[in-house]
């Protein structure tokens, strides 16, 4: 596992001003309230610090936490057909490495990093679950809420390189949910901007 998206070399600390200090995300309609609530409250500060940095990598870790409880839900439910499973096996890994950069980054930040809460706490609507297309959409709009609240995280962060990094993990979610689109057989890109 790559752990060197973001750049937190002490040469590159100094040039951000960062200071070692010490807590946005939940899935699908709460992913994007996760970031929003923090996000409001953050932007009508004059300036971000690194605390404020920490807090945002603190709610992203544990929406990527919750992304990985939601892929094991899906490949528990015995709805997935064995190619279908496989790409949602591979989406759940895309999570973990997520979340292992964001807890490693909140570490060498100085700060604690979340943890992960009991799949049963995150209420994912596994009633609903029927067959494969209901996990296929769940799925999509988990990924649909991440793509939107790291989209709202980029530029809250005060140090660029972090918002470099969750630009990048923005990306990969948005493929995630193109995919599941597709696969849906629904538009794969149903519009020009995410929301």
């Amino acid at each position: 596992m790559d752990t060197t998206l973001i750049d937190l070399s002490p040469t590159r600390l100094e040039r951000r001003r960062l200071l070692a200090a010490g807590g946005l995300f939940a899935l699908g309609a709460t992913a994007a309230i996760g970031l929003a609530a923090p996000g409001r409250a953050l932007a009508g500060k004059a300036t971000m610090t690194d605390a404020d940095d920490l807090a945002i990598l603190n709610v992203a870790l544990g929406l990527e936490y919750q992304a990985i409880a939601a892929y094991q839900v899906g490949a528990e439910s015995g709805l997935l057909t064995k190619p279908v499973l496989d790409v949602a096996l591979k989406f759940q890994g895309h999570h973990k490495a997520h979340a292992e950069v964001l807890a490693g980054t909140v570490g060498k930040l100085g700060g604690t990093p979340a943890m992960a809460m009991r799949t049963e706490d995150y209420r994912f609507p596994v009633d609903t679950l029927k067959d494969q297309a209901d996990v296929l959409r769940f799925a999509a709009g988990l990924e649909q809420g991440a793509a939107s609240a790291y989209l709202g995280a980029v530029p809250q962060f005060s140090n660029r390189a972090l918002a470099r990094a969750a630009a990048s993990i923005l990306g990969d979610e948005t493929m995630h949910w193109a995919i599941l689109l597709n696969v849906l057989g629904e538009d794969p890109v149903p519009a020009a901007f995410i929301g």
